[in-house]
């Protein structure tokens, strides 16, 4: 166990710190001007880093892990019921290109990065490997390439400490790009100036413009019940289902690549929640309008998760056992970022959408649907999910061929 002044198995103290900090990021963005421009998004996540790294929390519990099997699930579908159900499909048709233009970021940042460094990092082969697969889609293609590949496991660990930093080095520079005047100047940012029209007409004097944007809303505890209970009914369902069709569906080695396709799509739980909501949604539209408060509990659960990114990101534990393995992701990321900048700006994406889909490259299409919900660009939320989990079917393919191509040259 770790030497941490609040151990892993103290739960009750765990979550309390997540839960006062989500709030306590929440207030500073809506009370001061400053934090309204760094967000709230990044000040629980720099917070979660020093509070890790100062060694008053650990960086693994099951506390984290719940975050992840239950918050997230849940805060999705309550995102999800308000936004603009046309939209959705508008924008999930035109997100997948430049997302496939960032996965060969991705495949093209793993091959220089891996040249670079295949001569000072051991199993390098097998880590391209897992990296590359994890950075198209998520941490379920890491661990299944980490198991193909049979990659020791202190090398697994070291890496995932590299991945968790760059992780949440990374979502601070997203978040900050739309603000910054170099982009804006250069790209399309309609959804940006979507939000700032909105937090202005609704601001009043005093008031940041985070404070303006979730201006008080009429929520009676019927408005509570039905949120939260609508949210879990659908997450039930979808779960139940997802696990059913996984196991329907045959996948592996044995099997033709559109079987394996066919469990990615049905067997996978967030894209059968996502479908689940939406349909929902077209069947019972007055229903859903006439819920108040939805966005603003799952958005208070997305600051939840906001803090336990940047928990495991441990810069002692990088530069003790592996500062190079950082080295190697961040090429990686660079790359891809600056792939998708340019092919979006010549496809002339809009901003909002190349910073998306790098994130949900890099990080999968959680953490990009989080990053849309802290920005308050609602109608990219859903569209990021659906093409943010094509990540997750693809990424098992790339990881296997640069595995096995690499493991050529070492």
């Amino acid at each position: 166990m770790e030497n941490t002044l609040i151990k892993a198995d103290d739960m009750i103290t765990l979550w309390g710190i997540i839960v006062v900090w989500a709030a306590v990021s929440i207030y500073l963005e809506q009370r001061f001007t400053w934090a309204s421009k760094i967000s709230g998004a990044i000040i629980a996540l720099i917070g979660a880093i020093i509070l890790s790294n100062t060694g008053v929390i650990p960086t693994d519990s099951p506390v984290y892990d719940a975050i992840w099997a239950f918050i997230i699930p849940l805060a999705i579908p309550l995102l999800l019921f308000h936004v603009n159900f046309k939209k959705i499909w508008q924008e999930s048709g035109r997100m997948l290109i430049i997302f496939l233009i960032s996965s060969i970021g991705t495949v093209a940042g793993t091959i220089i990065s891996f040249f670079l460094l295949k001569d000072h990092i051991p199993y390098l082969d097998k880590i391209g490997g897992m990296m590359s697969a994890s950075y198209v889609g998520g941490g379920v293609n890491f661990a299944a390439m980490a198991g193909k590949f049979e990659t020791p496991g202190e090398m697994v660990s070291s890496t995932i400490v590299a991945d968790n930093l760059m992780m949440a080095l990374y979502f601070v520079v997203l978040m900050t790009i739309p603000a910054m005047s170099f982009f804006r100047k250069r790209f399309k940012h309609p959804h940006v100036m979507e939000v700032e029209a909105a937090t202005v007409a609704g601001n009043t004097d005093g008031k940041t413009l985070a404070e303006g944007f979730w201006a008080r809303k009429e929520i009676s505890l019927k408005d509570m019940a039905l949120s939260v209970g609508t949210a879990f009914f659908l997450v039930i369902i979808a779960f139940k289902l997802a696990a059913f069709l996984d196991g329907l569906i045959p996948s592996g080695e044995d099997v033709s690549f559109f079987i394996n396709l066919l469990n990615g799509l049905f067997g996978d739980k967030y894209l059968i929640l996502t479908t689940i909501t939406f349909i929902a949604l077209a069947l019972f539209p007055r229903y859903f309008e006439s819920i108040n408060g939805s966005q603003e509990i799952g958005t208070f659960l997305i600051y939840l998760f906001f803090v336990v990114i940047g928990v495991p990101a441990s810069i002692p534990m990088i530069i003790q056992n592996a500062p190079l393995l950082l080295v190697f992701v961040a090429v990686i990321v660079i790359v891809n970022m600056i792939v998708s900048l340019t092919a979006g700006k010549l496809l002339k994406y809009n901003l909002e959408e190349i910073l998306l889909v790098s994130n949900a490259n890099i990080g999968g299409p959680t953490t990009a649907a989080a990053m849309a919900i802290a920005k308050g660009w609602k109608n990219l939320i859903g569209p990021i999910l659906v093409v943010g989990t094509l990540g997750y079917i693809i990424g098992n393919y790339i990881g296997t061929t640069l595995g096995l191509w690499f493991a050529t040259m070492l």
